[in-house]
């Protein structure tokens, strides 16, 4: 699979649109919304949502592939209490595993990205994503031992990780 990384905005929010809503469909227990409240949002919601990805400082990174088709996301934003933080992270179940490579250049993106923030990269993750709890583990995020409540349906624990930079 080949696929090229670029830094996404205002201009990509369809784009950006579509692969939201496939990721709330994915794994609703990893982005802080439903899948219901974002197929209500109208373009100008898109649009700011979109457009929050190329705000200084904040990032967005999107992979698509060579028929233009996004393969995954992420993104990132400087917290006041935990500095550079890793948010909104997504790839295709068909561009999944470590042999596609997508998750890994979109990781190191947004590493490069937060170095300029400082030493650490933060993220929270719900206990109950094992794939994502071990992407991370395997990139050398650790757990902190803070952990928050998920507040939308199904619950549970997210818990903090962070990467030394």
């Amino acid at each position: 699979m080949t696929f090229t990384t670029r830094r996404f905005g205002a201009a990509d929010w369809q784009e950006y649109r579509e692969i939201r809503l496939r990721m709330l469909a994915d794994t609703p227990i990893a982005y802080g919304e439903t899948l219901e409240h974002a197929r209500s949002l109208g373009d100008a919601d898109w649009i700011m949502k979109a457009t929050r990805n190329e705000v200084e400082p904040n990032i967005g990174l999107a992979a698509i592939d060579d028929e233009g088709a996004w393969l995954g996301v992420m993104s990132g934003f400087v917290s006041a209490h935990a500095g550079a933080m890793l948010i909104g992270v997504f790839v295709d179940p068909a561009a999944r595993g470590r042999h596609e490579g997508v998750a890994d250049e979109l990781l190191d993106g947004i590493v490069d990205w937060a170095r300029v923030f400082g030493s650490t990269l933060t993220l929270d993750v719900h206990a109950d994503n094992p794939r994502a709890i071990g992407f991370y583990r395997r990139r050398g995020f650790v757990d902190t031992g803070v952990t928050m409540d998920y507040e939308l349906p199904p619950f549970g624990i997210e818990n903090q990780m962070r990467l030394a930079l």
